[in-house]
């Protein structure tokens, strides 16, 4: 069984508006799915609909088994939720909320304190557990809505963008927490706005433009869709022409920019050490190499005509602190 199932799925808001137009995808069990989308694209409808906080006025869904208009109330028992806001009380502590999220989902006040303790101690926020939720960073808030969307210990989590305006340093424990409980058997629906998110973490990647789905696969199928790799020489003075008859031999020749060689490559990179050493044999100096994959970036902008607003926002950068935490006011 499929952990979600979507077929001719559909919203219409209105006679002139109709946010999503039908689509179909389907994620197993255990995996790891990337929704991708222009902002108006449909993904938020769409995810509003598989977590039954909108009714679909088409097509079908199935969440964990359940249908999300006929069988609601399952699918919420099924699912854990972290949205893009978390709405945490700030007066709370962090431990009150956990517990008392624990209570809603029906747990006993035992189970609900050791549930909670537990999934604390999990995102590293046990030394903070009896702060106020308005003393924490925006990591930890985002650690602290992560571990209460699993205090029931749901089949599906559904992440909305959920390292968006994190630092480098709070993005990758957010993504090793993601990838623990995946590996612990927990199916994961993300939407993202960094595709170098989408890439690290997704078995596959969905990307719905317009209403409909333009694309779907793993990150490697793709990219290798629109293009292969292709690898960038520089050859000491002088040994140009003959370096460009040698990288023919291996692939198809692109033109050169700025004094540096390019080649397709069929193979990628089980290409490059036979190139080097045909180079190397020729008593050509090798100054500069590197081998150029096609980008999950040029995948969007193929499929969608654009660039993903945020796409390469916060990579290469170096950690930053993050903003202080708000002063809440004594009870």
């Amino acid at each position: 069984m499929a952990a979600i199932e979507v077929e001719q799925l559909q919203r219409r808001f209105s006679d002139e508006v109709l946010a999503v137009a039908g689509i179909d995808l389907e994620v197993a069990e255990r995996e790891i799915y990337a929704f991708l989308g222009p902002n108006g694209a449909g993904k938020t409808t769409t995810v509003r609909m598989l977590t039954t906080l909108l009714k679909p006025t088409g097509g079908s869904a199935r969440v964990a088994g359940f249908d999300v208009a006929r069988d609601a109330g399952n699918v919420r028992r099924s699912i854990g939720v972290a949205l893009q806001e978390a709405a945490l009380d700030p007066l709370m502590t962090g431990r009150e909320l956990m517990e008392l999220q624990a209570t809603l989902h029906g747990l006993p006040r035992g189970e609900a304190k050791r549930r909670g303790n537990a999934l604390l101690l999990r995102v590293g926020l046990m030394e903070a557990a009896d702060r106020r939720v308005g003393t924490y960073s925006g990591g930890m808030r985002r650690r602290l809505d992560l571990a209460s969307a699993l205090v029931h210990d749901p089949k599906v989590l559904f992440l909305d963008e959920p390292t968006t305006g994190l630092d480098p340093v709070s993005r990758i424990t957010i993504w090793e927490e993601v990838r623990k409980l995946n590996d612990e058997g927990t199916t994961v629906f993300l939407t993202t706005q960094y595709l170098e998110e989408a890439d690290q973490l997704a078995d596959r990647v969905g990307i719905i433009d317009e209403g409909r789905m333009a694309a779907e696969g793993t990150p490697t199928a793709l990219k290798a869709q629109i293009g292969r790799s292709h690898l960038e020489v520089t050859i000491s003075e002088g040994g140009g022409p003959h370096a460009e008859e040698i990288l023919a031999r291996f692939g198809e020749p692109m033109p050169s920019r700025d004094g540096i060689l390019m080649v397709s490559l069929e193979h990628g990179a089980s290409d490059v050490a036979p190139i080097v050493r045909a180079l190397d044999d020729a008593g050509l100096c090798v100054e500069s190499l590197e081998l150029v994959k096609p980008t999950l970036d040029d995948v969007f902008v193929a499929k969608t005509g654009r660039h993903l607003e945020g796409a390469g926002d916060g990579e290469g950068q170096q950690p930053q602190e993050e903003p202080a935490p708000v002063e809440v006011p004594s009870a």
